[in-house]
């Protein structure tokens, strides 16, 4: 794990949390959005909210579940915000125009706040697990395991905020296995795509950052824990 001195620890923090909540409002927009891959339905959604669990998963490694937790917390309310901006302005991939947000649109409210729950439930796991599992020495399995366990959890919580018991018959009805069918794929895109992807980014940045401490800058004292 990488020491900071506090003023570069609050960069870092400021860093993160934009980057939190820019791929929160961006997998807000893109879940409208629906495609077909190898005959399987799903959403752009699928592809871009993991980058959370990437993010979150980089930082537990480098810097600690410390950081890590508190950039959940600092997060959840201005992407709970967001969120509703980004649901209610954009409907079905599609602009909604300004006054859409003076109507309450108790649907986008409901699962806006699925999602708020979600996220907070979803990466307080993955931040547990990822760090039980720290100590192994394949890079893999940390990353691996906390993103399935903190996506089933984040899955099983949305679905069951937003839909269950829902005014719509049909989500009412289908959200189980709506949700069983969502969290496959999204094993199927983190195990194959995001776990590779971490170990790239993570060989990179442990590079970087040493490189940096070489030539004499304090970015990173490149101590260990």
């Amino acid at each position: 794990m990488l020491d900071l001195e506090n003023r570069q620890r609050a960069r870092l923090l400021a860093a993160l949390v934009v980057l939190h909540i820019t791929i929160i409002a961006a997998s807000n927009y893109l879940v409208q959005i629906p495609m077909s891959l190898f005959g399987i339905t799903t959403t752009w959604g699928t592809f871009s909210y993991p980058f959370v669990y990437l993010a979150t998963d980089l930082t537990v490694r480098l810097f600690g579940t410390q950081l890590a937790r508190r950039i959940v917390f600092c997060v959840m309310f201005p992407a709970l915000a967001v969120s509703y901006l980004v649901s209610v302005l954009f409907q079905h991939g599609t602009f909604a125009g300004w006054g859409a947000l003076l109507v309450v649109d108790r649907v986008a409210a409901r699962i806006v706040l699925a999602s708020f729950s979600a996220y907070i439930v979803g990466q307080l796991l993955d931040i547990l697990v990822f760090r039980r599992l720290l100590r192994v020495k394949a890079w893999w399995v940390a990353p691996g395991a906390s993103t399935v366990f903190g996506n089933f959890m984040d899955t099983l919580v949305f679905y069951t905020i937003a839909f269950a018991g829902s005014s719509n018959a049909f989500m009412a009805a289908h959200w189980p296995a709506i949700a069983i069918s969502d969290y496959s794929f999204k094993v199927v895109v983190c195990v194959g795509l995001f776990v590779p992807l971490y170990g790239v980014f993570l060989s990179w940045l442990q590079k970087h950052l040493l490189i940096l401490t070489r030539n004499g800058q304090t970015y990173a004292t490149g101590r260990r824990a």
